[in-house]
């Protein structure tokens, strides 16, 4: 067993009661709606954001039911945005499985993530906190404002780790920036411990995002998307960039001009993922998620040492370590 299952484990009951609530609250009575919800609850991914506010309620001394509330609401918000970004990006495979825009049409798709928005409102005003409401209203601005940023860079040929991190900042680090101020909302806490966490929690995310962003140069059965796929829809990502604007490679501006063509073709991909590996972008994304983690545990460190604060360190470790 991995630690991160350990984790699971150990918050089985909390992940139980969890789901009960998404599942009930999702149940519409319309026997289409509840057809393609249904099925795509099946298939639950790891939970790791509901885990999240989870932990930093439990670190601050806090295990109430508004915790559980507060944590389904982030991530049925969490799965709207990835319902929607499958229609934006006409994905049809995510984590191997079909998308719900795959089976049931686009249309469907935008309706059952538009519904999922709505009663992740719903359960974030059933926390009674103000506040929670809040989170959830700029988490759904943020993601889209990161969505958009990301098509301009790529429609605008923008490449800059500035620009980058901008993009990952809204659409990956915020939702766990979120995650970890809806733990303290719900905890009573709003002094300086809460500036900490959200620091920890935004490095956490952009850990997450590098991790995601380094998958995409290499083959793997277990991540669920064909090498090289974000550059087949116009993302340009950390490693590449890097090898582009800042390794000085003797090609890096023949490369610059592949990346720059209006479509591109297997080969360009394919060559654009070697460059990437060889003028050292790869090495460079790699040193950056270590930089960012010894970053996140020297903030853990400033809390008391609980067994909440272990798993905090183990989440961390296991966005850096996994395979998929």
């Amino acid at each position: 067993m991995t630690p991160f299952q350990e984790i699971r484990l150990r918050l089985a009951p909390r992940l139980e009661q969890l789901n009960d609530i998404i599942a009930a609250e999702l149940r519409s009575g319309n026997s289409l709606m509840d057809t393609v919800i249904g099925g795509y609850l099946s298939r639950r991914g790891k939970q790791l954001r509901p885990i999240l506010v989870m932990l930093t309620a439990e670190m601050l001394g806090h295990d109430g039911d508004n915790v559980i509330d507060a944590a389904a609401s982030v991530e049925i918000l969490h799965n709207a945005s990835l319902i929607h970004d499958d229609v934006v990006d006409d994905s049809d495979r995510r984590h191997g499985q079909a998308t719900i825009n795959a089976v049931w049409t686009n249309h469907i798709a935008v309706l059952v993530g538009d519904f999922f928005v709505s009663t992740s409102l719903q359960l974030a005003l059933r926390t009674g906190d103000p506040r929670v409401i809040g989170v959830i209203g700029s988490l759904g601005r943020l993601l889209s404002l990161g969505e958009m940023d990301q098509i301009y860079n790529a429609r605008e040929h923008t490449l800059s780790e500035d620009a980058y991190f901008e993009v990952i900042s809204h659409k990956t680090a915020s939702l766990f920036e979120a995650c970890v101020e809806m733990g303290c909302y719900c905890s009573g806490v709003d002094d300086d411990r809460l500036e900490r966490v959200r620091r920890f929690a935004s490095l956490l995310g952009l850990c997450f995002q590098i991790k995601d962003d380094i998958f995409d140069y290499y083959d793997s059965a277990n991540i669920g998307k064909p090498t090289g796929n974000d550059l087949r829809e116009g993302k340009v990502t950390l490693p590449l960039i890097h090898a582009l604007t800042r390794s000085g490679h003797p090609r890096s501006e023949e490369m610059m001009a592949v990346v720059r063509k209006d479509s591109m073709t297997e080969d360009d991909i394919e060559a654009l993922i070697e460059f990437a590996k060889e003028a050292g972008g790869i090495a460079h994304a790699e040193e950056m998620l270590h930089r960012l983690h010894n970053e996140a545990v020297a903030l853990l460190e400033t809390f008391p040492d609980t067994s909440a604060r272990h798993d905090l360190r183990t989440l961390i470790d296991y966005v850096i370590e996994r395979d998929n």
